[in-house]
């Protein structure tokens, strides 16, 4: 009988410590198995071979016949359950699918060595030739380039080399509507090679990506986000960031790793390339690209070159009322220059980072303000549905026609989301084809499955938020529209400034990329703010000063790490009592930390209980990590927090 260490596949399973199961033949580390756990059959990997226990075992159940994962994979998890303090069964759901087949089966297709097709590919700028002659060796590569100077372009050519190395890339987006356009420039020279992985496939279909990556006899490229850097690769290469900015890096729920460190180590292991890829770079990642000397090349000239003027970029004061005559969205700057666009068979991009219908639903009679009665904050409105709904925790109702306070009929739906910018729209040009696009469309019209359509002009007006701004190459797109710069700005967090900047560079990137004349109109309550004109003028390096300066003068990344821990409890003194009990605790544990709070979260209320946090600050992580070992039960804690909200 030989006894095995199993790193089980379960949220129930929320030891630390991987698991010991009897088989009565020997197994590879990495094999594949199902094993039962809590009465209920799951899968697992094999980690390494365990001694006879002192306790009785239960068998393993079954061991499919599949290839095993790779044995970097396993190395990953083990750094990740030390680096991200986790549960292992949340850890080992980031490698297994949620199930496969007993051996392999015909539902895979074999990738084939297909020819490869680079009559499709643009000739390289001078530009990016040196770029590609910096990038020669396994390293980690900081890529800053302008919006439209090629970084695709850049990403393909190290792929193909990669492949020449017999070796597989993994390209990383940040948003899942983003891998169309970068799997299709992808597929159009590596064709069948390309295998795309995302959270909104089908079961059927990420089963089928995952398989085909673990069965491949041939170096692939796998496109999609986070999840997708976990997809089990032998001789992988290289690993890229598109977007490196993006907070979607971020996983949420456990384990809470950015994608950055875990795919720098991923890197480490596999003595693969990684590039990071950004017009506007994390402040910390510059920074310790710089106090590390790791390669920081910079795109500044359009990979297209041009006769076309420099896209035009329009302030308009949204404090001047005479401006906005015709719709109080969009100022008559605005609508001239979609009526322009349209005339011209061009597109228009407006954008407003809220969702919705309305923001606001209050009574001007009595004040009264329609608000989540779980999270106490704002419900949002939804024009289509007639229904208030909150983005936190997903209470809905139908919206009030009369106060319930006073039982006026004064309610009125104030600061417009994108369903209500869409209506103004379509008032005032009826003729229009108009697509509105944010996380509450249905998969049957969201940007990923409506991308060709966008691409080939067949849209008119686009509307959206975030996943509009952020890396789309739309060669008829010549306007773009911000209707409130401001949305950002002012959120109380150490990002704030850093989220604006990123946001309207990003875009204003959209146009001006060598295919039509572009022109930007940016809406505001601040013209003169420094932060907005640093922006439009994408002068990153006079941002990057000033922001670093105010990270070092209040303490925070890159010149410290971040701990952020909550509490929830049925009553407002509940949670500030735990969380004045657990700050004393900290303080006297002895630890080299700085703790600030508590105070509560941006979000008080939350599915019915308050919540209030603390942040541990330290310039030593492993003391946050000793923090996390401490903690009570019923306590959460996300370490290295992209914000602090």
């Amino acid at each position: 009988m030989f006894y095995y260490f199993v790193w089980v596949r379960s949220s129930r399973y929320h030891g630390v410590e991987p698991l010991t199961y009897s088989f009565d033949t020997k197994i590879k580390t990495g094999s594949i198995v199902e094993v039962e756990l809590q009465n209920n059959l799951v899968l697992g990997f094999i980690s390494g071979l365990s001694e006879e226990p002192k306790f009785k075992t239960k068998p393993i159940s079954k061991l499919l016949d599949l290839p095993p994962i790779p044995l970097h994979l396993i190395k990953l998890c083990q750094w990740i359950i030390n680096y991200y303090p986790s549960p292992l069964g949340a850890i080992t759901k980031q490698i297994l699918p949620a199930s496969l087949p007993d051996k392999s089966t015909s539902e895979v297709v074999a990738i084939k060595s297909s020819h490869l097709k680079d009559k499709y590919l643009p000739k390289l700028t001078s530009e990016q030739t040196l770029a590609l002659d910096t990038m020669n060796e396994p390293n980690t590569y900081l890529l800053h380039g302008k919006t439209g100077t090629g970084k695709t372009r850049l990403y393909i050519e190290l792929a193909l080399k990669t492949l020449e190395a017999n070796k597989s890339s993994v390209i990383l987006t940040p948003e899942i509507s983003l891998t169309s356009q970068l799997a299709e420039s992808f597929k159009n020279i590596f064709g069948e090679r390309v295998i795309v992985m995302h959270s909104k496939q089908t079961p059927l279909e990420r089963r089928k990506a995952w398989l085909q990556c673990l069965l491949a006899e041939h170096p692939v490229i796998v496109i999609g986000p986070r999840s997708a850097l976990f997809a089990p690769l032998n001789n992988l290469g290289l690993i890229v960031l598109d977007e490196e900015h993006e907070n979607a890096y971020k996983q949420e729920q456990a384990p809470h790793y950015v994608t950055g460190r875990v795919a720098a180590y991923l890197a480490s292991l596999t003595k693969s390339s990684l590039v990071l890829g950004s017009a506007t770079p994390l402040v910390s990642d510059y920074y310790l690209a710089q106090q590390k000397n790791k390669p920081i090349i910079e795109l500044n000239k359009l990979a297209q070159p041009h006769n076309h003027p420099d896209a035009e970029i329009v302030l308009v004061d949204r404090k001047d009322h005479s401006l906005f005559n015709r719709s109080s969205y969009l100022s008559q700057t605005l609508i001239n220059e979609i009526e322009g666009c349209l005339s011209r068979g061009e597109q228009s991009l407006l954008y407003l980072n809220r969702r919705g219908t309305a923001r606001l639903v209050m009574c001007e009679n009595c004040g009264w303000q329609a608000v989540c009665p779980n999270c106490d904050i704002p419900l949002t409105y939804h024009g289509d549905k007639h229904q208030v709904r909150c983005h936190s925790c997903g209470y809905h109702n139908v919206a009030p026609i009369s106060c319930p306070s006073c039982s006026k009929p004064d309610v009125v739906f104030k600061t417009a989301g994108t369903k209500a910018i869409a209506d103004e729209v379509l008032r005032i040009f009826p003729n229009a084809r108009i697509g509105r696009f944010d996380t509450d469309n249905s998969k049957a019209e969201s940007f990923e499955q409506k991308y060709l359509e966008a691409k080939e002009g067949k849209i008119d007006i686009l509307i959206g938020t975030q996943m509009l701004a952020k890396g789309l190459d739309l060669p008829k797109l010549s306007l773009v529209g911000i209707l409130l710069a401001d949305t950002s700005l002012y959120i109380p967090d150490f990002t704030a400034q850093e989220k604006t900047f990123a946001l309207i560079n990003q875009v204003i990137g959209r146009i001006g990329r060598g295919h039509v004349t572009g022109k930007a109109i940016i809406q505001t309550y601040h013209p003169e703010n420094k932060i907005i004109n640093f922006a439009i003028n994408k002068d990153y390096k006079n941002f990057y000063k000033e922001e670093l300066e105010s990270r070092k003068e209040f303490l925070f990344p890159p010149f410290c790490y971040l701990l952020k821990l909550s509490v929830r409890r049925a009553s407002l003194k509940g949670a500030e009592t735990a969380a004045q009990k657990l700050k004393a605790a900290i303080a006297s544990s002895g630890l080299k930390i700085r703790v600030e709070g508590p105070a509560p979260s941006f979000h008080e209320r939350f599915q019915g209980k308050y919540q209030w946090q603390l942040i541990v600050k330290s310039v030593s992580r492993s003391e946050l990590i000793k923090v996390v070992a401490i903690l009570p039960p019923n306590w959460t804690y996300d370490i290295d927090p992209v914000d602090l909200l």
